[in-house]
């Protein structure tokens, strides 16, 4: 029997391309496994962002070289930035991978897949493979009965900004923006399988140009919302610079989008701005967040900063403590700057690392007590979300996300997915740093249908405090 297990690292627009690679096998006649162990076909979707990102791939790859030696028929694939940025190394490095695809090469990796499934019979067995070595970890890929419900959209590849601690333009290219036509058709596809939420993604998504009429992101979003079956959608990730007073009116009269902007600021220091290329100042990035708050008071800021970038200053790093203190973030993701190959920052002095590790617990317990502020103004309150699967740490509960991105946990409320009833009204009664938890109360066919309520449960055993 043809099956394949992906397995996705990294950011949304892998997500994205794993969905593709899904839909490309599945069309070919492949089913998908919920094991690497029962597979046909492993792909690993790989980032190279940071150093420990590259890591977890290799270690990964090493792993299914017991699946491999198990059964030799297997075929190994790695896709994704790694495959980008150390093709002509990787084959020696992992000796066991069968194909090598980079982040252009998709519909190729999709007409190997065709060319592969005569190979794999049609018996309806798996094989039996004794394995040297325990298998471990999870995909972080498109395999669960709730990943239809969320539906990632590519707008553009690549980046034609080279932020100097970046990886991406040199393994995914400059700016490429996909057809209008092509985007709108996928959304459709998407909406007909099942998708309540559509997230267009790009490394710079707010950039977004249409090639043939140079219409803008603000445009594609009117678009989007246009299409019959759209309920949700939401956008990551943007840039700053790109951020202007159309987009802001736009985001203001689309009831279909998500009140959360992403939008990575990376330091509160002019200096280390310049010195990442990011063309733009903190006043800057302040009065443009301010500006689309007039118009969206009451949408989420959620952004992404470097900790220890190579010459940052104890009074650098200041600056980056006192914009977090303002409390403008819902939500931060932290980071301590990893040299990538192929980038300028990769050949300068670097912060020491016990510098970087003091100055990044530092940011992290300030920014945590903001979000935490920002969870706690949940409690009591009734919220929908959307939900996304069983709680990873905790098997009786379900795990969901409200529209401006917060995760919400509560009581397992179904043994079978019902997926003719995706949204649930939760009642919030503890807020952590992580998220938020409750109960459910109510279960919609639809974001703005009314809910069908629950019978609370007599006692909650398994309830996070």
């Amino acid at each position: 029997m043809a099956t394949i297990y992906i397995e996705t690292h990294g950011c949304q627009m892998n997500e994205a391309d794993s969905q593709y690679i899904v839909r490309r096998a599945t069309g070919a006649g492949y089913t998908l496994a919920e094991r690497a162990e029962d597979a046909s076909v492993l792909v690993l979707n790989t980032c190279t962002v940071r150093d420990n990102a590259e890591k977890r791939a290799y270690g990964r790859l090493n792993h299914w070289k017991a699946i491999k030696n198990a059964d030799p028929s297997v075929r190994v694939v790695v896709a994704g930035c790694l495959a980008e940025q150390d093709r002509d190394r990787m084959a020696g490095l992992v000796t066991h991978v069968d194909g090598i695809f980079g982040t252009r090469e998709l519909k190729a990796l999709g007409d190997q897949l065709e060319s592969w499934r005569p190979e794999f019979a049609d018996d309806g067995e798996t094989a039996d493979r004794e394995l040297e070595t325990v298998i471990g970890g999870t995909s972080d890929g498109v395999q669960g009965p709730y990943d239809a419900l969320r539906a990632f959209v590519n707008v553009q590849r690549g980046c034609s900004y080279y932020c100097t601690f970046c990886i991406v333009p040199h393994v995914r290219g400059r700016f490429d923006h996909r057809p209008l036509g092509e985007i709108l058709d996928e959304v459709r596809r998407k909406v007909a399988s099942g998708a309540r939420e559509i997230m267009l993604v790009g490394q710079t998504v707010n950039a977004y140009r249409e090639p043939a009429t140079g219409a803008d992101f603000a445009d594609l979003l009117e678009i989007v919302a246009a299409i019959d079956g759209v309920e949700r959608i939401a956008f990551v990730s943007s840039h700053p610079k790109d951020l202007n007073e159309k987009l802001a009116r736009v985001a203001a009269k689309l009831p279909q989008l998500n009140p959360r902007f992403h939008l990575a600021v990376q330091s509160g220091s002019n200096a280390m701005l310049r010195r990442m290329n990011r063309k733009y100042s903190v006043e800057e990035f302040r009065e443009r967040v301010g500006m689309f708050l007039r118009y969206n008071p009451d949408w989420a800021i959620t952004t992404d900063i470097i900790v220890g970038f190579p010459g940052e200053t104890e009074a650098d790093f200041a600056q980056t403590l006192e914009l977090c203190a303002t409390g403008m973030f819902a939500q931060a993701y932290m980071f301590v700057y990893s040299p990538r190959r192929g980038t300028p920052a990769s050949h300068w002095e670097p912060v020491a690392p016990e510098v970087q590790r003091e100055r990044f617990a530092r940011l992290v317990a300030l920014q945590d007590a903001v979000v935490r502020q920002y969870h706690d103004r949940k409690l009591g309150t009734i919220v929908r979300a959307l939900i996304h699967g069983v709680s990873r740490k905790d098997p009786a509960r379900l795990a969901a996300k409200t529209t401006d991105n917060v995760t919400v946990h509560f009581p397992l409320i179904e043994t079978v997915p019902n997926l003719d009833e995706p949204w649930v009204d939760v009642r919030i009664d503890c807020a952590a740093v992580w998220g938020v938890s409750g109960t459910a109360a109510g279960r919609a066919r639809a974001w703005d249908a009314p809910a069908r309520p629950l019978a609370a449960p007599l006692i909650d055993l398994v309830g996070l405090r």
